[in-house]
């Protein structure tokens, strides 16, 4: 019986790390228009965009120095491809829409500002008619995000409470690779309740023979 080969460390810290900040940033996105705290909101919206983006560089680079394991063979070819595309969407989502939002700000001319005195430098000119498209575009590509994000979270669940095939811990930090063997192997835990007999009976065996003495 083997398990499922696991991420790599610097993949699972890299995945943890952006999973609650992008998780923060679609809920900024949905409350923030009709938040009496725009500005706040506004505030972290910016630098943590920018840390994403960086992020995203660094599992990009981080992915081709620690490829990614198989997908166990019990997996259907088409969930194989689902998988794949899927993770191709949800890169681009985290490169490009980034760079879109400091595009659209640069062509509004708004100061891009990440912590006090450390600003962005525009990307883009100064060009009401390219925001408006820009905005629009930024819209567009925040639902698709969300959208890849709940699939992804689905098929996280699916492999972990439905299938476990050891997907879901090959990523998840605090997974043990013996509790995953105990798990997918219940004949292991029934093998370590029957070792005690032999020293068991042994007992009886002494009992005994005191008693006829």
């Amino acid at each position: 019986m083997t398990t499922q080969p696991r991420f790599a460390a610097a993949s699972r810290l890299l995945h943890w790390l952006m999973a609650p900040m992008i998780i923060a940033m679609l809920f900024i996105d949905v409350v923030m228009a009709a938040s009496r705290r725009y500005d706040l909101l506004v505030s972290i919206h910016r630098p943590l965009g920018i840390a994403i983006l960086v992020l995203c560089v660094a599992r990009i680079v981080n992915r081709f120095i620690n490829p990614p394991p198989d997908l166990p063979d019990t997996v259907p070819s088409l969930q194989r491809f689902a998988a794949k595309a899927s993770h191709i969407v949800l890169y681009a989502l985290m490169l490009i829409m980034p760079l879109v939002g400091w595009g659209m700000l640069s062509a509004e001319h708004y100061p891009i500002v990440l912590y006090g005195p450390v600003q962005l430098p525009p990307i883009l000119p100064h060009d009401l008619t390219l925001y408006a498209s820009l905005r629009d575009l930024h819209t567009i590509l925040a639902y698709l995000l969300f959208a890849t994000f709940l699939a992804h979270f689905g098929a996280a669940l699916y492999h972990g409470l439905i299938r476990r095939d050891g997907v879901f811990g090959s990523m998840a930090s605090w997974e043990q690779g013996t509790m995953q063997f105990a798990r997918t192997n219940p004949a292991s835990i029934q093998n370590s309740t029957q070792t005690p007999e032999p020293q068991e009976s042994a007992h009886a065996h002494r009992r005994q023979d005191l008693r006829a003495r």
